[in-house]
């Protein structure tokens, strides 16, 4: 047992130790991206300059691969004054579909000020007008351009400190390369409206006592508005969520240790090739809120492997049944349109909830082999157990999936029972093999 959880521990510190050097990396990033923002300002000043990223220093520190980081540029406008409607197909003449949940935000009309970001689209009853998302990006682009030709004759950045060809792709998002020491960082800098808005109570779940007191409301009671479209926005859950993430790190037990492991698990093995694969690290950020929320106890978090594999069991579910809910917004699928590569990742990542140990080492050639391993039919019919059914996405369904695996050590008397009873169910609805 002491040398299982040695190899886990070597593993885990292997990736730990080089927190401390992408931080290095990322904040000389942050600085030639804040005096850019800082000459954006200085020409438009109702383009914010954001000091407080914490958060986003924190993701990047936690996460293994090299993807983009999310920077949100605060529009200087009462948000709530702001009218927030529903975007309805064909109210564009452009051809554009509106997504789902996607919104207007109505200007009040002494707000003259965004004259410039209004005028040229449909006006509203009453003669209101819209803030336009195209235009507020069209209008960002052009001073972020003039901000790098002004710092590059000013000489403040050096020949391969950052390159921005991608600002020529139509996007809702202006991506930017920046050296920080050797590494280059992509940077999708966004736009945003912030409003006040009613906290979220996840009413019916056992969230509400489960993360620190007052974590869930200081998360979620601010909305963020940022593009969906050249003439919509949505609510961008990327800060609260990060947000939730940082209280989860108050928490006792090795959390986000699992979210460390798995992502250079995902980063390492779970990739297609060329690097590219239907997982990300949002996905892994949703799975571990999950956790945090179906094993609330101390108990379940007292070890990495026993954490690691609380988020396994969750990941599992969610590939099997190709459905990642969204842990503010169940409603909603991350996996939507993912379907043809999570047949593929289902195999890898039971490859490695079966034998752990073959992956947990580094590897700078081609991922571990799983071509052939063999599923395991008992759990795989465990995984497919009907969506529908509440009972089946709550802690007890999971502490089944963990004895699967041999790494249920709870000692609580309600929960063995609790399991014990759905797992008679279970056995009369599907066959299990023993």
């Amino acid at each position: 047992m002491a040398a299982r959880a040695s190899h886990w521990q070597s593993y885990l510190g292997a990736i730990v130790s080089r927190e401390r050097q992408r931080l290095e990396h990322f904040q000389q990033a942050e600085d030639i991206l804040l005096t850019l923002l800082e000459g954006v300002h200085a020409r438009e000043p109702r383009f914010l300059v954001d000091y407080a990223r914490n958060l986003e220093a924190f993701e990047f520190a936690l996460c293994a691969s090299e993807d983009a980081v999310t920077m949100e540029v605060p529009l200087r406008i009462d948000g709530n004054a702001l009218r927030v409607l529903a975007c309805r197909p064909g109210d564009t003449t452009d051809g554009h579909r509106p997504g789902l949940g996607t919104c207007y935000l109505e200007v009040p009309s002494p707000e003259t000020a965004l004259e410039d970001w209004t005028s040229g689209v449909m006006e509203r009853g009453g003669g209101a007008r819209c803030l336009v998302p195209g235009k507020v990006l069209q209008h960002l682009k052009e001073l972020l351009v003039s901000a790098i030709v002004c710092c590059q004759r000013r000489f403040l950045l050096q020949p391969g400190d950052l390159s921005a060809e991608n600002l020529q792709e139509d996007a809702m998002e202006l991506s930017l390369l920046i050296r920080g020491g050797w590494k280059t960082i992509r940077f999708d800098i966004i736009p945003v409206v912030r409003r006040q808005q009613e906290p979220l109570w996840l009413k019916g779940r056992q969230s509400n006592g489960v993360f620190p007191e007052g974590s869930l409301w200081k998360a979620t009671e601010e909305a963020h508005f940022v593009p969906a479209s050249p003439h919509c926005w949505r609510s961008s859950t990327h800060l609260p969520v990060l947000k939730l993430l940082r209280a989860v790190d108050t928490l006792k037990g090795p959390r986000l240790d699992s979210l460390r492991l798995l992502d250079q698990l995902r980063s390492q093995d779970w990739q297609e090739e060329g690097g590219k694969g239907s997982l990300t690290f949002n996905h892994l950020k949703m799975v571990l809120l999950w956790s945090t929320e179906l094993f609330p106890s101390p108990e379940d978090w007292q070890d990495l492997e026993g954490s690691v594999y609380r988020l396994l069991v969750i990941l599992l579910r969610c590939l099997a049944t190709q459905r990642l809910p969204h842990f503010l917004h169940p409603e909603e699928n991350l996996f939507q349109g993912e379907a043809p590569d999570l047949a593929s990742l289902y195999h890898k990542v039971e490859s490695f909830a079966r034998d752990p140990r073959r992956f947990l080492c580094f590897r700078f050639g081609p991922p571990a082999r799983t071509d052939s391993w063999q599923a395991d039919p008992s759990t795989r019919a465990l995984l497919h157990v009907p969506t529908k059914d509440r009972s089946y996405w709550d802690t007890p369904y999971f502490d089944i999936l963990l004895s699967q695996f041999q790494v249920y050590r709870i000692q609580d008397g309600a929960r063995h029972s609790a399991m014990s009873q759905l797992l008679s169910k279970i056995r009369q609805e599907i066959p299990l093999q023993s």
